[in-house]
């Protein structure tokens, strides 16, 4: 008769947590869960591959750009959505990119998106997760389409429609709900607007407009600020007030222009030698 290991109970094993109270009482800091703030879809149509991204970038809870660009450029026809640390997904795009143009050159071949993942993963895995790229990668090569996720510790997945960020719960909603083989591209376009505005409405981490990247066998568009659903409107009313309205105790004025006094060292200094 088989016997149960006398060091492990059946069920949740919740041991390690009276190892955390004490590690915290010795005033060491617990890890925190990190938020990637961002939200980055992909899915497959008909005739390609549509990626879609929101454009907030954040520090903390602070929003340091509303605008910034989360579609990196791969080769002509795969692109890499970015979220997690802004530099780390700018760097390893851009560095995998130059790789892919090298690899082209010396194969003389166009890259294969297999190829693209294979490589961003193994650099990933190298970092053990230090470095913080979740990257949604999408492409058009000589065998089809082909849409992968990474994640930062190097693991991959091979999907027909993808999301990542912390508004990807939001996204994969409206994907569970709504994708079917072989769409048209107008209505995975919609689906992928869709998806990125779940996220945008339904996460603090993202927000402001909608970008998008059609990828087919014959072109790469790009949809910059496809929509902007957070534009801000004009207000009302217009507050003026006159000059003077709020008063001051004292002033004082500083010249934040710095003079100086240069003083020549002998008579007319050193003629230049021109021999």
């Amino acid at each position: 008769m088989s016997r149960q290991s006398a060091f492990s109970s059946p069920g949740f094993d919740f041991s390690n947590s009276v190892r955390n109270n004490f590690l915290q009482e010795k005033g060491m800091p617990l890890p925190k869960a990190t938020s990637t703030g961002t939200t980055i879809v992909g899915c497959l149509f008909k005739d390609g591959i549509i990626l879609g991204a929101d454009t907030r970038a954040t520090e903390g809870e602070i929003i340091a750009d509303k605008n910034c660009e989360k579609i990196h450029y791969i080769t002509e026809s795969i692109r890499c959505c970015g979220a997690g640390t802004a530099a780390d997904t700018e760097f390893t795009t851009a560095s995998i990119s130059s790789n892919m143009e090298l690899h082209a050159l010396s194969t003389g071949r166009k890259p294969r998106v297999v190829t693209v993942m294979t490589m961003l993963k193994q650099y990933l895995f190298q970092y053990q997760g230090h470095v913080g790229a979740a990257l949604v990668l999408g492409g058009v090569d000589s065998t089809g389409p082909h849409l992968f996720t990474i994640h930062p510790h190097g693991s991959t997945d091979k999907l027909p429609y993808v999301t990542m960020g912390s508004g990807s719960l939001a996204a994969m909603a409206v994907f569970e709900s709504s994708w079917k083989p072989n769409m048209e591209r107008n209505d995975a376009l919609a689906l992928v607007s869709a998806a990125v505005s779940a996220g945008i409405f339904n996460d603090l981490g993202s927000g402001s407009n909608v970008d998008a990247c059609i990828i087919t066998a014959t072109q790469t568009e790009m949809l910059r600020n496809f929509v902007k659903p957070n534009e801000r409107v004009e207000k009302e009313r217009h507050y003026t007030f006159r000059r003077g309205t709020t008063a001051w105790k004292s002033e004082k004025i500083r010249d934040l222009i710095v003079k100086e006094d240069i003083t020549l060292v002998g008579a007319a200094g050193d003629a230049m030698d021109t021999s």
